[in-house]
């Protein structure tokens, strides 16, 4: 597997998005979002994970972060998406959910072509890292993790979003504590 967009260094903050198969939009349930949110929560408590700045879409997540304390970034992101896949499928099986024989499916055929035998498959394989090397980088990448679901019409103001940075740095309420960067 290539490594050009993992996350193999242990000194380095890097921009990472992890989506789901075919895009699907798992995210829209509240119970799903706070799993995810318990999930960064428990690596940042036990994995060393920093994180800087991040936003929970629909399909996907984008994070600003980084490894601390020995831990190695692409091996916290492994585990996070082995237990998040996990939890997803157990909300999927036990809480009301309208979409759950199309979703079982598809996350069922989308690990089909796989070489070691899986139920289901929920994130696509790897992740998309890229290191972060500069101020301006730093700036870019916030704003964008700030600004998707404005661009998605899902808010008006990026603060206004709760499965975002943009509240943290907006000094607003957040489940999700994160390490404040000096952005301007």
């Amino acid at each position: 597997m290539s490594t050009k967009y993992k996350a193999t260094t242990t000194d380095e903050a890097y921009f990472i998005t992890i989506t789901t198969v075919g895009w699907i939009d798992v995210f829209t349930r509240f119970n799903q979002k706070q799993a995810l949110i318990e999930s960064l929560k428990y690596c940042q408590t036990h994995k060393g994970l920093e994180v800087y700045a991040y936003c929970l879409m629909h399909s996907h997540i984008h994070l600003l972060c980084k490894a601390t304390n020995g831990f190695i970034l692409s091996d916290v992101m492994r585990d996070f998406k082995k237990f998040t896949s996990k939890k997803i499928i157990q909300l999927i099986l036990d809480e009301p959910e309208s979409r759950r024989e199309w979703m079982l499916d598809y996350f069922k055929k989308a690990c089909e072509h796989l070489k070691k035998e899986r139920q289901y498959k929920v994130w696509q394989d790897g992740y998309h890292a890229e290191a972060i090397f500069s101020n301006k980088f730093i700036r870019q990448k916030t704003d964008y993790i700030h600004n998707n679901p404005v661009k998605e019409k899902i808010v008006t103001q990026p603060e206004d979003y709760y499965f975002s940075s943009a509240r943290n740095y907006a000094g607003l309420d957040n489940d999700l504590e994160i390490v404040l960067l000096d952005l301007y």
